[in-house]
Parts: structure tokens; C-alpha cells; sequence
């Protein structure tokens, strides 16, 4: 119960000469059985590719793969045959399903691009690899949440993108100084610090990449000290409750 912050430079790192990783959770090489999720948050990795970088052809299978891009253009393929280019302001998300290969690699010719890949498990195993992009407008992130991609009932309608969890949401908002939003009221909330710094309700301030895991914490308020973008996931349970039911955590 409460608020657990986490610093940016305490996050598991993935240097090459193509790509600078921070891991929020652990991930691939990194494993630390203390940090292995939240609630049903299983990656949470700020990426940034090298002009010319790129993720060769790779598979996933049962999970939802939510993406969102805070600065340059990212090219997506996959065996399912989708084609996307994502760029600031555009959700998207992947369903990997019973299987899917794909690849990512930096679509701008002379600048780095900057994106926070998330991880959440499907309800159920075994669903039909899928794929969605969708713009959202300026006005619809500026001071306030959007929800980016939601499988949760009560987003219905309002949601850029569907996932198929239906007890998780992600929310973003763009907050300039001195505007603040109200975090979900959820039994879990991870709240990330995309850029800027923002003074979280009894916690104190978090800065660039700074995280806060909230856990039946309440509906704290968020306000921005310098201008910000935060992405905030909305959770009912936790993977422990997910496993017991049966559903998978795979990648």
C-alpha cells in the first residue's frame, strides 16, 4: 500500500551502438526477481534508437505491446502483415496473440527516436495477432488525460486504441507549469515522468524518467513544475491474480 518512487538512474540499462534502453522492469538480459512487474505492467522500456537503428525481425506471443513515441518517427513491420510509422501523438498498439514476428527501426534519416514501450498480458491466451495506430489531436493531451489504449469497459468509446485487457489503461496528458491532473483512483497506478518534472500530491517532485508505483494510494494530484508529458497506467489486478486465473506472461 502507498507510493514506491523509482529514479531514473536506478533503472536496469541496454547500451549498444544503435540503442541506449532503460528498463523500468526487468527485462531480457536483466533480471532481478524483485522488480519483475507492476500490477499487470511487465515492461515498461524507454527506448531510443540511433538514426539507421533498428529491432531485427523478432517474435512475441501472447501479450499486448502499447507504444508511444515522444520524439522522431519509428517504422513498424510485422508477419501479420501491418505496416506502421509512428510519431509523437500517435497510439499503437500490437496484439502478438498466438504468434507474430516484427521489426522496429528508426524512420527519421539524421535524428534519434525516442519511445516508451509497454507490456501488458492479454485475458486470454491464443487471440488472433492484430495490430492499431491512431492520431490523437494536440487539444486532446494538452492539460488534461487522454487514454491512449484501454481494454477497460468504462473507456469504451473514448479510447484511441483497444487492448485486449480488460482491467488496464494507459493514460497521457502534456501539462504545462503549474497544471495538474488527478492520477486514477486504482488499486495499482504507474505513473511515468516522460518529460519534465512534475510535483506528485505527498511525495515530492520526480523528474525525467522518474517513475511512482501507486498501490490503493488514491487519486493524488500531478502538477507540472516545467512542462511535462506523463504516462500514467490505470490497473484492477495484479499479475499473481492474472497467473492464478491462468492468463499468460509470455512476450
Amino acid at each position: 500500500m502507498g507510493v514506491d518512487v523509482r529514479r531514473a538512474g536506478d533503472r536496469l540499462r541496454t547500451e549498444l551502438d544503435w540503442l541506449n534502453s532503460w528498463h523500468s522492469f526487468s527485462f531480457g538480459d536483466h533480471y532481478d526477481p524483485q522488480n519483475t512487474h507492476f500490477g499487470v505492467l511487465l515492461a515498461n522500456n524507454d527506448d531510443t534508437l540511433r538514426p539507421s537503428g533498428g529491432f531485427a525481425t523478432h517474435p512475441h506471443r501472447d501479450m499486448e505491446i502499447v507504444t508511444w513515441v515522444l520524439s522522431g518517427a519509428l517504422e513498424h513491420w510485422d508477419s501479420a502483415g501491418h505496416r506502421g510509422v509512428i510519431t509523437p501523438g500517435v497510439a499503437q498498439r500490437m496484439t502478438a496473440g498466438r504468434g507474430v514476428r516484427h521489426a522496429e527501426r528508426n524512420g527519421g534519416s539524421d535524428s534519434d527516436v525516442r519511445f516508451v514501450q509497454m507490456w501488458v498480458p492479454p485475458d486470454e491466451t491464443g487471440l488472433e495477432p492484430g495490430y492499431a495506430q491512431a492520431e490523437l489531436a494536440d487539444s486532446q493531451l494538452a492539460g488534461r488525460f487522454a487514454v491512449i489504449a484501454s481494454g477497460m469497459a468504462k473507456h469504451r468509446g473514448e479510447t484511441a486504441v483497444r487492448i485486449a485487457n480488460s482491467r488496464a489503461a494507459l493514460h497521457a496528458a502534456r501539462l504545462s507549469p503549474g497544471e495538474a491532473v488527478t492520477l486514477p483512483d486504482a488499486p495499482f497506478a504507474h505513473l511515468f515522468i516522460a518529460k519534465g518534472t512534475v510535483e506528485l500530491e505527498a511525495c515530492g517532485e520526480l523528474a525525467g524518467a522518474d517513475a511512482a508505483r501507486l498501490a490503493a494510494a488514491g487519486a493524488r494530484r500531478a502538477t507540472a513544475t516545467t512542462a511535462a508529458e506523463i504516462l500514467v497506467w490505470e490497473m484492477g489486478i495484479d499479475m499473481g491474480a492474472m497467473r492464478m486465473s491462468g492468463s499468460p506472461a509470455t512476450g
